[in-house]
């Protein structure tokens, strides 16, 4: 079995909470929470991608 990569793990929770954050914002039609859901979005989907082809250079993939 393969050891868990917490991080990865943690960057998945934090994006599909921003999801469910955007669609609790368009439900309380809060221009500015739909907006800092997205970018918050935005920047972690970034980091986490960043984060895997570094891994996947470095043969931790």
């Amino acid at each position: 079995m393969k050891k868990i990569k917490w991080l990865s793990l943690l960057l998945a929770f934090l994006a599909a909470t921003c999801m469910a954050g955007i669609g609790i914002a368009v439900a309380e039609r809060s221009i500015i929470g739909i907006a800092g859901a997205i970018i918050i979005l935005i920047l972690v989907m970034g980091f986490g991608f960043m984060n895997k082809k570094k891994m996947r250079e470095n043969g931790m993939l």
